[in-house]
């Protein structure tokens, strides 16, 4: 790009970087257009063009990141009257507890990334199949986001593989092991004959980040804590932390297998994009830098890595027994980790809130259009016809609906937008008791399975395209989407399956067992029609 050569021109020149020039003319082609589509085609479309133009952001991640471009579709549609101030800032605060977890549970986790990578390194170097790797990272994520939550394993994960990236890439720059300063997020100084190994090892690290990121997915719909809406739809109707998991496994257990069974195909036959082995050069340095540190280790060193598994332990142990919000406790975890690891300054602290912010800012700008959404009403049509079938139909109907919906915006919105409306309708007498039952597990499942086909129908896809390994790894919007095609198409499916043909048995059965309740729940046994 031309330098400017006037204050005027500079205004051009600035506005969105270094974004290409064809990218700056789209979005203020956007930003024209849209006042002329309220007037023309009236607010309830434009709502939906804007959603489509939105996503558009999200699949441009690499080129700006969407908080620039998303913001100002965001800010016009506010002044267009399709939303309010008041509803943006009441989305965001319906949705604190998450902003929070983004804020310091991110933050705290950067604070036991040394306990991690030594960990993670080690599980590495001594998994040689990557089959076997890559269905440990996918379990292991899924049983962790079932009793913790989908975005700080994500967090966790991102970390590791940043960590792996960084040595290697030092090596291949001509770097020493120690040269904390190196910026590798360019590649100018990486020698040519290490370019083929560095590509095979971005490869490597995609697939572990997908199959990982999977994985959150899979366990996060098992719980109440897995996922955000889980805990929102548990508290709507009355569920247990018992009653929810086992409701939910006719649907979530096939598909659990179903994942896996994903997981060892695409590896074995290298399906799309997978299948990328562990260069041999890449695997020689890990084990060096695992030599050295060892080695290196002081004192101070092994009692920081101790203490950071005991506050890893403190973590698990709170968040498994929700001594307090999610994000509360990740401000302990960031007290106790400074602490007991010996960091004071400041600037070492801020540190670890570079990779969580930027991210929670972008979440305010998708809370911005999930007020436009909710303000123009543009899924109540969807709702309506939903209620309006019978039998297995409707169940199938409220897990299509919820899938296709969350994975163009957003799970959290579209769980809270259909529970409350089956709520009311149990509450109205319009359906009984059992159809809330089994519209509630498909409510849950349906915008918890599907939703894994694009970065914007899961806040952990999401935070994982925007996060900092994601350009290390050249892992677009549009090669997530790819690399989780076989995994929407399998889980989807099976989840579709299971919702026509299972569902309905199955919690029959486990109501004749005693296993759960068929009681009408507390405060509705007067209501009649139910």
């Amino acid at each position: 790009m031309k330098k400017a050569t006037s204050v005027p021109g500079g205004i051009p020149s600035n506005f969105m970087g270094q974004s290409p020039l064809w990218y700056k003319q789209v979005i203020l082609g956007f930003l024209v257009l849209n006042p002329l589509l309220v007037i023309t085609v009236g607010p309830v479309a434009t709502g939906w063009i804007l959603i489509l133009q939105f996503i558009f952001t999200l699949a441009m991640a690499l080129k700006c990141y969407p908080l620039i471009p998303g913001g100002l579709l965001a800010i016009e549609a506010v002044f267009l009257g399709l939303t309010s101030s008041k509803h943006v800032y009441h989305e965001i605060s319906e949705n604190l507890e998450v902003i929070l977890l983004l804020i310091f549970m991110v933050a705290g986790v950067y604070f036991m990334k040394n306990l991690l990578l030594m960990i993670f390194t080690k599980i590495l170097l001594s998994v040689r199949s990557k089959i076997m790797l890559s269905l440990l990272f996918c379990f292991a994520a899924a049983f962790l986001s079932a009793f913790l939550d989908a975005l700080t394993v994500t967090a966790v994960i991102i970390s590791i593989c940043v960590g792996f990236y960084g040595i290697y890439h030092r090596f291949a720059s001509g770097k020493l092991l120690q040269d904390t300063d190196h910026d590798h997020s360019l590649d100018h100084h990486v020698k040519e004959h290490h370019h083929e190994d560095l590509e095979h090892f971005r490869g490597f690290l995609r697939n572990l980040l997908m199959h990982a990121a999977v994985g959150t997915a899979l366990g996060g719909v098992m719980t109440i804590v897995g996922e955000p809406q889980n805990l929102l739809i548990a508290t709507k109707v009355n569920w247990s932390f018992a009653e929810f998991f086992i409701r939910m496994t006719p649907v979530t257990l096939p598909v659990f297998a179903a994942g896996l069974l994903t997981c060892y195909a695409v590896e074995r036959f290298k399906i799309l994009d997978y299948g990328h082995q562990l260069p041999s050069a890449v695997r020689t340095q890990l084990e060096a830098f695992e030599k050295t540190a060892t080695a290196e280790r002081s004192f101070e060193d092994k009692a920081s890595l101790a203490m950071q598994g005991v506050v890893a332990l403190w973590l698990i142990f709170a968040l498994a027994f929700h001594l307090a919000a999610v994000g509360i406790i990740g401000l302990s975890v960031i007290v106790f980790a400074c602490a007991f690891t010996g960091v004071t300054d400041e600037h070492h602290i801020g540190e670890a809130f570079t990779e969580a912010l930027p991210f929670t800012a972008l979440l305010g700008i998708f809370f911005a259009i999930v007020a436009v959404i909710n303000d123009q009403q543009l899924f109540a049509p969807i709702i309506a016809a939903a209620l309006a079938l019978d039998g297995n139909a409707q169940v199938v109907s409220f897990y299509i609906a919820n899938g296709v919906l969350s994975a163009i915006s957003d799970n959290v919105f579209v769980a809270t937008v259909y529970i409350n409306e089956v709520v009311d309708a149990f509450d109205a007498g319009t359906i009984t008791l059992a159809q809330r039952d089994l519209i509630t597990v498909a409510i849950n499942t349906g915008t918890n399975i599907p939703s894994v086909a694009t970065p914007n129908g899961q806040a952990a896809f999401l935070f994982l395209l925007t996060s900092s390994v994601a350009p290390l790894v050249r892992l677009s919007y549009m090669k997530m989407v790819l690399l989780a095609l076989p995994y929407t198409i399998v889980m989807s499916i099976t989840g579709f399956a299971m919702c026509l043909w299972l569902l309905v048995p199955a919690t029959n059965a486990m109501k004749e067992s005693g296993m759960i309740s068929a009681s009408v729940p507390p405060g509705v046994q007067t209501q009649q029609g139910h």
